[in-house]
């Protein structure tokens, strides 16, 4: 337990590992305060594209937790410098929630239903045939598609819920093209989030609940993983992967634990 205490920064996944649904986590207000308290660099990382850093900012404040909007790292953020790192000044055909048509607009990616260079899908609720349809003109085109994240399901407060990786497959099927995912488990999203810490891979733990896309993710990072069984995970499951987190605790409550033990 010392040796991931010691670490200079933790970057965290959020749904499993920080809350469930709309509630927060044991553990979680003990160990963010004791974070903030020693100075540790941070970031939490999450693979919807659905809220903005303010946004999710708020919702932790509703939960009782003071985390400012610095402290997050979206795959809407993670999927916009990654179309800006590729061609500066490209312009997107946009499927998905306002936070996905911020983060471009913030990289100076601008909106095309004509002829963009391309078509982006995140997790949204707008979802319709007419978007499908215009989408798939695109792509046969030549637009490149792009996921924000490569989800086939979410889990919400109510229920099951498809996420980017359903809502994309019917335009895939119809063209012919495999989309690029920029979210976890492609460990560019966690690297992108490793230098807004400015830290090195060494110095950095990453804490996650899911081993095929958390864990994996801080594997092909060459970061320390911690699992939480927190989450979807459970014990019995580690097994069933050909590759293993460094550490394994029952979730943020053991290293609150530990840093009440320590002071």
């Amino acid at each position: 337990m010392q040796e991931i205490l010691n670490k200079s920064g933790f970057i965290c996944d959020m749904d499993g590992v920080i809350y469930r649904g709309s509630r927060v986590l044991p553990g979680v207000p003990e160990f963010i305060n004791w974070l903030k308290e020693t100075g540790k660099e941070f970031l939490f990382l999450t693979n919807s594209p659905e809220r903005t850093p303010q946004e999710l900012s708020m919702k932790l404040a509703r939960m009782g937790l003071d985390v400012s909007a610095d402290h997050f790292y979206t795959s809407a953020m993670a999927t916009a410098e990654f179309l800006h790192s590729q061609a500066p000044g490209c312009t997107a055909y946009v499927i998905g929630e306002p936070s996905l048509t911020k983060a471009m607009y913030d990289m100076e990616i601008y909106m095309n239903d004509v002829n963009p260079d391309y078509v982006v899908l995140g997790e949204t609720r707008t979802y319709c045939f007419e978007k499908i349809e215009k989408a798939i003109e695109l792509v046969n085109k030549g637009a490149k598609l792009i996921g924000a994240n490569p989800d086939h399901i979410g889990v919400t407060e109510k229920g099951v819920m498809p996420a980017t990786g359903s809502l994309i497959a019917p335009i895939e099927i119809a063209t012919g093209k495999k989309a690029y995912f920029v979210g976890k488990p492609n460990p560019l999203m966690l690297r992108s989030g490793l230098k807004r810490l400015g830290c090195h891979g060494s110095e950095i733990a990453f804490i996650g609940d899911r081993m095929d896309t958390d864990i994996i993710a801080g594997i092909e990072s060459n970061i320390d993983t911690v699992l939480v069984l927190s989450g979807v995970t459970a014990r019995e499951d580690i097994d069933n992967f050909p590759y293993r987190p460094k550490y394994i605790l029952n979730g943020i409550c053991d290293l609150a634990g530990a840093v009440s033990v320590q002071e």
